[in-house]
């Protein structure tokens, strides 16, 4: 079997980033290399070729999840023609819905990835990038009557609960509560 062209290398790498990215949010980072390698669609024995270790595919599959979400919120202020605070209701109604309870691979890498970031040192670079994130992502959801970091903390919470909680009633009662909350506060 011939190697691959330095493309189809970079090709692999990105495919791999995402994939990590999606099932760590999905499952948790105790994802086997093996699992992640196999739904990416290569080989395990390729994923040392890529990356030094796990621990530095969780950091660049981290960098990539909140890149997402900067892009989604970003997206979102450009549809709303730069209202803010119409994008931050638009965000705020999609994020406490059923859809993104039950999609946490594609969801908010702060809510997913909540746990697996608490147990990992201070001095990681995922730990960096995970603070920096929930850190940007609270500042963007400010307004004049709210604090971000209580409106990120009501939202990141109820999804949490919301899909702890999911197949019973109390878990659509979680969401709708707080979206009313965070409406009538907004």
């Amino acid at each position: 079997m011939g190697r691959v062209s330095q493309a189809q290398a970079e090709e692999n790498r990105r495919r791999v980033v995402e994939t990590a990215s999606r099932l760590f949010r999905e499952q948790g980072t105790h994802v086997s290399v093996a699992d992640l390698m196999k739904a990416s669609g290569l080989t395990h024995g390729g994923f040392y070729k890529q990356f030094a270790s796990k621990e530095a595919l969780v950091d660049e599959a981290t960098a990539h999840a909140f890149g997402e979400l900067t892009r989604l919120r970003d997206d979102g202020l450009e549809q709303y023609g730069g209202r803010r605070g119409d994008a931050q209701q638009a965000l705020i109604e999609t994020y406490l819905s059923v859809g993104h309870r039950d999609s946490a691979a594609d969801g908010c890498p702060a809510a997913a990835l909540a746990t697996d970031m608490a147990r990992e040192s201070g001095a990681r670079e995922a730990r960096r990038v995970y603070t920096e994130g929930v850190g940007d992502f609270a500042e963007w959801l400010a307004t004049e009557d709210q604090e971000g970091l209580t409106r990120l903390c009501t939202m990141l919470g109820a999804l949490v609960l919301a899909r702890a909680t999911k197949g019973s009633p109390v878990s659509e009662e979680i969401l709708d509560a707080a979206r009313a909350a965070l409406t009538a506060a907004g």
